[in-house]
């Protein structure tokens, strides 16, 4: 028995099925045209396309709990390969065109996700900051142990106080004999020794160890 064509219909010469995915993209398409003028158009396309590159910048974890249609996760994983600018170009442009295919729930889910990302990232930039100011308090002032203690009482008292001494002495010895291993002269900053460093790690560990959950 002869197999029965697909119904369709032919846009510019070419055959469109219906219920294709084809179909659906062109019926997208049609009612963009219907609910927004063509400046709208093109401020939306250029939203969504740049949403779009944000997610080439997105944890795995964070991509994979968005559960994106998988022609977009291989568009994405294959523009985090490319290097040539013009293929990269091309290869974002097809994202944001990809893009356009989401209902607004996806795209205002990636959104989130990229917000999600920037305030953790922004939350550690600043502990770094506060890890530096700590440590500096630290070994400039004894009364900065008391304080301390507020925010890490179980902390290993005996090495905290012997890395203060040790980045104090370190820093006393580069101040008072800069030399050319050091690489230390007049108006320059003297390097800094393991303690100085190690203290840092400690009080970092600390902070991140009492920040409060994201």
């Amino acid at each position: 028995m002869p197999r029965k064509p697909p119904k369709g219909y032919f846009v510019r010469g070419h055959f469109v099925a219906y219920g294709s995915e084809e179909d659906a993209e062109l019926k997208r398409a049609a009612k963009w045209d219907a609910e927004f003028s063509k400046t709208d158009l093109k401020k939306r396309s250029a939203h969504l396309q740049a949403v779009g590159e944000q997610l080439l910048t997105l944890k795995a974890a964070l991509l994979q709990r968005l559960a994106l249609p998988d022609v977009l996760l291989e568009a994405v994983a294959e523009a985090k390969r490319i290097d040539d600018f013009e293929g990269r170009r091309r290869q974002l442009q097809y994202i944001g065109k990809l893009m356009r295919r989401l209902d607004e729930a996806q795209v205002a889910a990636i959104e989130a996700a990229v917000a999600e990302q920037h305030q953790g990232s922004a939350a550690e930039t600043q502990r770094l900051h506060e890890a530096e100011r700590w440590r500096e308090r630290l070994i400039a002032d004894d009364a900065a142990l008391d304080d301390w203690r507020a925010i890490d009482p179980q902390a290993d008292w005996q090495r905290l106080r012997a890395l203060i001494r040790q980045a104090r002495k370190d820093a006393a010895s580069a101040a008072a004999a800069p030399t050319a291993e050091t690489g230390n002269h007049a108006g320059q900053t003297p390097q800094h020794g393991r303690a100085y460093r190690e203290l840092f790690q400690l009080v970092r560990a600390a902070l991140d160890a009492h920040a409060p959950a994201t």
